[in-house]
């Protein structure tokens, strides 16, 4: 982890007087305001230095003259601003025909609002008691299940596999650290810099990485997983929200859009995103896999070829549906209100085992049920023979031969520095040589890595698809509680082919933890400090965008400038903006179908209905950058396969074009954006293409 970067004498002033109008009725902590703006810098600490300084050129424009003129027309420091002239200048920010003075504000007013609800004080505060391992279930929909599990079908088949816990259980509430298995390696293991040699690199260890070198290993391969975040067991994961957030994520969950309008949730860590996602496994859509083998050359992954292949990977990682009693209050907002409005909605399969429903799947599974790469098939790559390396990131690749086009292809250098997180030893140098080279490491780090080491040019960075997604609130007079019991376990698809195209979305359900919602929630002061007093009584849904409608037209980019900085673009495009429109008011429609008294949207002034008609008007609400909070878990696109260079960065192979031997396998090399959760299909496409893989380069096994 980077030390962090203070912020300058004036940035701190800056803050020093914004802090009374941010937190004005929110509940109060036993810390100064100092101490609040040293936590800031701390939840900075995992950002990129350019990202970080971003932070500070944020407080150096909202506290200039010229910014606060702006504001409210009188050329004040920042710093002399009173609690109420600071109040006015941060909505006149916020509203401001300015995209910079937008994405300044949004940038610092969530960056507060979620330090501030980290604090453990403030946690209780608002009612929130705290891990289920420490307590007894509050909530029907918290713990096990006190219900026997379904029995076996009398014709003598299996029974049907059971996701769920079901009484009694006895929760950890200490877990001793597990050693670390044969052939793991981290920075607190490595005494000194490491040179070996591999029949595979596979640079990555989520949803692609982590099949393609268990396929590999089990074929009879040389396997090297290397890995930029830490390695995490269960004694890691102790349900400490801001902690967590800080070691799981990448950039520690505040990585975005370079404007700061896209929030993008990414894991980093072995296990990749697999290790916080929400669990729900999802079948790629028969009309997207004709898509690409019509508009990207794809082959073998029909619909019927792909079956089995699902089949597989759900028995794998132990797919299972959720039993009808086990859904929380929130997903049952989602069920109840779209079936009492006649619309498909479906309960989940999640990848789980004996899962307690504690609610904290965002920041790791403490009780092992979570079927993650880390728990499936890491450990299968390890027993077959391979390495991992944790906290150790990949500078660059090279070739280092000249391919003559036949044989074994040409050998690679794949270098990384291990760096450990607390900064407390030395970085050591690791260089592995292999002729067969897998990235995996997302479509930012893809992408990335490609352009830092001279592989890019043509569709490398281009065409980033997000699913990009927003959060209608519904206030209840019941509890919800989203923060308890399974986050996932629904979905409303009814809309996924709007208006007969097959580009639309849908809807699911968030678990919304203190910090993460204090962030995402829209204003300041005393609004917002209602609605966290609340929270228990609000339900969240989630509308998901099948972004790329236009399909001619590549709507984000990542790339990395001359100074080897990564930036990410992206805007919503008109086609993509009218599905989202459409979306807010179809959510709305079944938060009311489902009860609630009032809902409302994450515009900057958040848009309120308390009748389905009044929900009409969520339509016309404006998407422009930072005029409405946008956020993706599903970050993919920028390597896609295909069979055109300049627009695609893989081969349907999923092998780089003009470099033999070096392969993508990850959300980067997604031809489309799905229109469901892309676990499933990235873990699909990542078993079909290193199976092929592991046929094509038998002759490089040692």
């Amino acid at each position: 982890m980077s030390a962090p970067l203070p912020f300058t004498p004036a940035q701190r002033a800056t803050l020093h007087a914004l802090l009374p109008a941010l937190l004005r009725g929110a509940p109060s902590a036993a810390e100064s305001p100092d101490a609040l703006i040293t936590r800031c810098e701390a939840r900075l600490a995992p950002l990129p230095p350019h990202r970080r300084a971003a932070f500070g050129l944020a407080l150096d424009v909202l506290g200039s003259r010229l910014g606060v003129m702006l504001a409210i027309g009188h050329p004040l420091p920042g710093a002399r601003l009173s609690a109420e002239a600071a109040t006015r200048a941060l909505e006149a920010w916020a509203d401001s025909a300015l995209p910079p003075l937008r994405s300044a504000v949004q940038s610092v007013r969530r960056l507060v609002l979620a330090v501030h609800y980290a604090h453990p004080e403030v946690v209780a505060a608002i009612g929130y008691p705290g891990p289920l391992h420490l307590r007894t279930p509050r909530v029907p929909w918290e713990g096990p299940m006190d219900a026997p599990a379904p029995p076996a079908p009398s014709d003598g088949s299996p029974a049907p596999r059971d996701p769920v816990a079901r009484a009694p259980r006895v929760l950890p509430g200490f877990i001793p650290p597990d050693p670390l298995p044969a052939g793991v390696h981290t920075a607190a293991t490595l005494t000194g810099d490491v040179r070996r040699t591999a029949d595979a690199v596979v640079i990555g260890t989520g949803a692609g990485g982590a099949v393609t070198a268990a396929r590999l290993a089990e074929a009879g391969y040389a396997v090297v997983m290397l890995e930029g975040g830490g390695y995490h067991t269960r004694s890691t994961f102790t349900e400490d929200e801001p902690a967590l957030m800080q070691a799981l994520y990448a950039e520690g969950a505040l990585r975005t859009t370079d404007d700061a309008a896209v929030g993008m949730v990414q894991g980093e860590a072995v296990g990749g995103s697999t290790l916080v996602n929400w669990m729900i496994m999802l079948r790629t859509p028969p009309w997207v896999l004709e898509q690409w083998a019509r508009e990207a050359g794809v082959e073998g992954m029909s619909p019927a070829e792909m079956a089995p292949v699902f089949e597989r990977i759900e028995r794998e990682v132990h797919a299972a549906e959720v039993p009808e009693a086990a859904h929380s209050a929130n997903n049952r907002i989602l069920l109840d209100g779209a079936r009492a409005l006649g619309w498909r909605v479906t309960g989940a399969r999640i990848n789980a085992r004996d899962c307690v429903r504690c609610g904290y799947c965002g920041i790791g599974c403490r009780h092992d049920a979570k079927q993650s790469t880390l728990l499936t098939y890491v450990p299968r790559a390890l027993a077959a023979g391979g390495a991992l390396y944790a906290d150790a990131q990949v500078e660059r690749i090279t070739v280092l031969e000249r391919d003559t086009g036949r044989g074994t292809p040409p050998r690679k250098r794949v270098e990384a520095v291990v760096r450990p997180r607390d900064g407390a030893r030395a970085a050591r140098q690791l260089v592995v040589d292999a002729p067969l080279v897998v990235v995996a490491g997302g479509a930012v780090g893809t992408p990335a890595l490609l352009e830092r080491s001279g592989l890019g040019g043509g569709g490398v960075g281009r065409w980033l698809r997000l699913h990009p997604t927003t959060a209608i609130f519904g206030q209840y007079d019941r509890p919800i509680v989203t923060s308890a019991g399974i986050p996932l376990t629904s979905m409303c698809d009814e809309f996924l082919r709007w208006r007969g195209t097959d580009y639309g979305y849908w809807i699911e359900t968030p678990p919304m933890l203190p910090s993460f919602t204090a962030g995402a929630a829209s204003g300041f002061g005393p609004a917002h400090a209602e609605l966290m007093a609340r929270l228990d009584q609000l339900g969240v849904l989630v509308a998901l965008v099948r972004d790329g409608a236009d399909r001619a037209h590549s709507s984000g980019r990542v790339r990395v400038d001359r100074r080897g900085q990564v930036r990410i673009d992206y805007r919503l495009a008109p086609e993509d903006q009218r599905r989202m429109r459409d979306a807010l008011v179809q959510s709305a429609k079944i938060h009311f179908a489902a009860g609630a008294t009032q809902v409302s949207t994450l515009h900057t002034r958040p848009l309120v209905a308390r009748t389905p008609a009044e929900a009409e008007a969520f339509a016309a609400g404006d998407l422009g950058p930072n005029r409405m909070a946008l956020f993706s878990a599903h970050v993919n696109g920028t390597c896609r396969m295909g069979t055109a260079p300049g627009t695609a960065g893989a081969t349907p192979e999923g092998e780089r074009f003009g470099v033999r031997g070096l392969h993508v396998a990850d959300g980067s090399l997604l031809p489309t954006a799905l229109g469901v959760n892309p676990q499933e299909t990235i873990m699909a496409v990542a078993s079909v293409l290193a199976e092929r893989m592991a046929v094509r380069y038998a002759g490089v096994k040692a």
